[in-house]
């Protein structure tokens, strides 16, 4: 099997190299590894050809072009990306979210065997009506509606057949990928390739297990069970499996069927307004909040109630995230620069600003340019776009579920817009940025940050004594060794541990000449066997030396190559 999946893996990145050859990326192939597997006969042809049409489009809408080509788990990927601000420059995003994962549905029978096969009886027993005909595919799974023998319609999510497999085979090539051009993705400013095709890896094998899903729902089922302008359908979860969901059927309209509500004497302006009200209770009072509200995923039915659907993808952000992101709208608010960049900085998982000042200039030129503006000319979308433009210009690492709030507010006021003329997502964020501001200084908050300062304070406390006297303990008896990393001097030490290596192997290339020669005015006994008229303890010196000279030209080797 590792025989084979090894095999697999070499055919498959050869096939890479192939496109990004073919849309125009030598870079990435001749200054890489990959480059090891492009034939000599390809590379004379590619010398040959100078003109190429592909050069026509520009080199973001190429790497689109390539993923598309590559098939659905790097178009997965790509999806993700296109949330990740502070990895990939706004020309790339744009052009990773034109990205559509059109895959046909599979046959109704592999459905069906699916379906008893992880519920381990006959689809009969189970279900009264299944239709055959799916109301969705996509590259993971397909939906078909059903009735159950109570009566109650649901629809069954269907994990595709050999999925898992694909998945797991294009996850291995992605990694081998990663190793092959790590130090060409670092020259273009992705510092962290492994980290990003781990998470989402991780991502991926969460998206893998509906299960997950059954809980994310049932999670929002929780939260909003008193709530009677919104609805979240009941998963089955004694039906459900890793492979198959099967969740209550919800009957409405798509949120901007505008002629629809309008026929069930709804008011789109009101829907518009619940809709960005339920959401932002999501991210401001829950931090749980559903990532990907496209008009897809939120229905409307004829009593007014909105309903979400499609659970995969979920974000969450912690209490002191939540305090952090309010508290940029609300500096922006104020016109305070600073404050703005205090809470980025809060906000950040990481953050190594080399200049706070020009962090600040940067910040407090985005709030004049929107400070001058109307409130009716103002956009989401293009301060989403500022906004992340400074994360990725600064290399803030901030938490993923930011990138998804702002793309889900885009999407949202695109929603609004087309239901309410005079929609402004502002004029619905200040309010729940000074609630979730007054939250943080509240009575009882506050007690409870002094409440955790305090115990983490005695416990620190409780342990200095110990952790002293172990100190002391070691300090006494020499055993204390303290641990220095240079961040900076790998590519230096590295060269130097290479020149060190190569010192010795020349010192003893020379030792075995010295000894050769020397073995050359020895007295040996009748017993010593000659070859060519010189003894063999003379050539097995000169063949040591030539395998020692052998090592010390390798790497010149491999790097000419």
């Amino acid at each position: 099997m590792l025989f084979k999946n090894t095999i697999s893996n070499l055919t498959r990145i050869r096939q890479v190299a192939e496109v990004l050859l073919r849309y125009g990326f030598e870079d990435v192939v001749t200054t890489t590894p990959l480059r090891r597997l492009v034939s000599q006969s390809r590379r004379r042809r590619w010398l040959e050809n100078d003109e190429r049409a592909v050069f026509q489009t520009t080199r973001w809408e190429r790497i689109r072009l390539i993923i598309e080509e590559l098939g659905p788990t790097f178009i997965k990927l790509a999806q993700a990306l296109s949330n990740r601000a502070d990895l990939l420059p706004q020309a790339l995003i744009d052009e990773f979210e034109k990205l559509q994962s059109n895959v046909p549905p599979f046959p109704v029978e592999e459905a069906r065997q699916i379906v008893e096969a992880e519920l381990g009886r006959p689809l009969e027993e189970v279900f009264l009506d299944f239709e055959n005909e799916p109301i969705g595919s996509a590259s993971i799974g397909q939906v078909h509606r059903a009735r159950l023998h109570g009566g109650e319609e649901v629809v069954i999510k269907i994990q595709r057949p050999g999925v898992r497999e694909k998945v797991a085979g294009d996850l291995r090539l992605l990694h081998e990928l990663v190793r092959l051009t790590a130090g060409f993705l670092r020259n273009q400013g992705l510092s962290n390739p492994q980290d990003v095709v781990d998470a989402f890896e991780r991502s991926m094998t969460k998206e893998l297990d509906y299960t997950s899903e059954a809980r994310a729902m049932e999670q929002m089922r929780k939260l909003y069970e008193h709530y009677e302008s919104f609805y979240i359908p009941k998963p089955y979860r004694e039906l459900s499996t890793a492979k198959i969901l099967v969740v209550e059927f919800v009957d409405g309209c798509k949120i901007t069927d505008k002629t629809q509500l309008l026929a069930w004497g709804l008011s789109p302006a009101t829907v518009a307004e619940t809709g960005m009200d339920i959401y932002l209770t999501q991210i401001f009072e829950f931090g749980f909040f559903h990532a990907d509200p496209h008009p897809g995923n939120v229905l409307v039915r004829p009593d007014g109630t909105l309903v979400l659907i499609d659970f995969g993808m979920v974000g969450k952000l912690t209490k002191q995230q939540k305090y952090a992101f309010a508290g940029v709208f609300i500096g922006m608010a104020r016109q305070d620069a600073r404050g703005m960049a205090l809470n980025f900085r809060r906000l950040a998982l990481s953050s190594d600003i080399p200049d706070m000042r020009a962090f600040e200039a940067d910040l407090n030129s985005l709030i004049e340019d929107f400070a001058l503006l109307d409130v009716k000319e103002m956009s989401m979308s293009d301060l989403a776009d500022s906004l992340q433009g400074i994360i990725y210009r600064y290399k803030l690492q901030v938490p993923g579920a930011v990138f998804l709030i702002l793309r889900a507010l885009v999407i949202l006021e695109g929603i609004g817009k087309v239901l309410h003329p005079s929609f402004n997502t502002f004029e619905f964020v200040r309010p729940y940025g000074a609630r979730i501001m007054r939250e943080q200084y509240s009575a009882d908050n506050i007690l409870t940050e002094a409440e955790y300062t305090g115990t983490q304070l005695l416990a620190l406390l409780q342990t200095l004594p110990s952790d002293l006297r172990q100190i002391m303990r070691k300090i006494s008896k020499g055993e204390l060794r303290v641990k220095v990393e240079l961040s900076g001097y790998t590519s230096l030490l590295r060269k130097a541990d290479q020149l060190v290596s190569r010192t010795i192997l020349a010192l003893l290339a020379l030792g075995s000449i010295v000894f050769a020669g020397l073995s050359l005015l020895g007295h040996y006994p009748p017993e010593m066997p000659y070859f060519r008229g010189l003894p063999v303890i003379t050539w097995y010196s000169l063949g040591t030396c030539l395998f020692l000279l052998l090592l010390l030209t390798m790497p010149q080797r491999a790097r000419r190559e």
